[in-house]
């Protein structure tokens, strides 16, 4: 049976010298890290954007429906007094009111369930925090003489 090895392998970086990179290679990483920063913050903004589009179509179906039933409201109300002028007589008018009435609470009912349903679409508000967050950790990790990373922070 033989001897089994339990020595755990070093990683080459810890057995090498340290990493001797140009100027020029140092930023390149830098600007290539900050567009990944950038591209993940799009990506995150883009997807709290689409759940709160869904909040908006709900809102937006109940103004539509709303909209829809004061129509509806306008039309036998005006059928209503139409046939008032005409017969006269209490009854036909009284129920037509009776009606477009009923419509009408019926599309007030709509609109405050769709102004509610508005009022709770959120902005993208992970994305803010995240950014709050890059910009704290750009501020605590640039150096007194660099003076890129103070431009970073002032844009975002």
């Amino acid at each position: 049976m033989a001897a089994q090895d339990d020595t755990v392998p070093v990683p080459e970086a810890a057995t090498s010298v340290p990493d001797e990179r140009s100027i020029g290679q140092l930023v390149s990483d830098a600007s290539r890290d900050l567009s990944a920063l950038i591209r993940g913050e799009i990506e995150l903004a883009k997807t709290e954007l689409k759940e709160s589009a869904a909040e908006a179509g709900k809102g937006a179906g109940m103004f539509g429906a709303a909209g829809f039933l004061a129509y509806v409201a306008f039309l036998m109300l005006s059928v209503a007094a139409a046939f008032g002028l005409v017969a006269a007589g209490l009854h036909p008018v009284l129920g037509f009111v009776i009606v477009g009435g009923v419509y009408l609470i019926v599309a007030a009912i709509l609109a405050l369930v769709g102004k509610r349903a508005m009022t709770k679409i959120r902005g993208p508000e992970r994305t803010k925090r995240s950014i709050e967050e890059t910009k704290a950790m750009l501020a605590r990790g640039k150096t007194s003489g660099s003076d890129t990373g103070r431009e970073l922070t002032r844009r975002t």
